[in-house]
């Protein structure tokens, strides 16, 4: 699955990754491929991403949308 992570001033990561665990507001989830179509709000928490390199990124707040096996992750630091 491909995973690009916006804030509202730049790109802040972009990579093919297994599995991506956020934290949605009713709790954490995670997306791993073929995942319904999703979009979803995110509180404070942290964005964890893994792949070939893991990666992890502490959010304020922010949603993210699933389609396709192309995740959009647009966030508040």
């Amino acid at each position: 699955m491909k995973v690009i992570i916006l804030s509202p001033e730049k790109q802040l990561y972009e990579a093919e990754v297994d599995r991506v665990v956020v934290p949605g507001e009713m709790g954490q989830f995670e997306v791993l491929e073929n995942h319904a179509p999703i979009i979803s709000t995110l509180v404070k928490g942290v964005v964890s991403c893994f792949g070939a390199e893991n990666y992890a990124l502490e959010i304020q707040s922010g949603f993210i949308e699933c389609v396709n096996n192309t995740i959009n992750i647009c966030v508040e630091l």
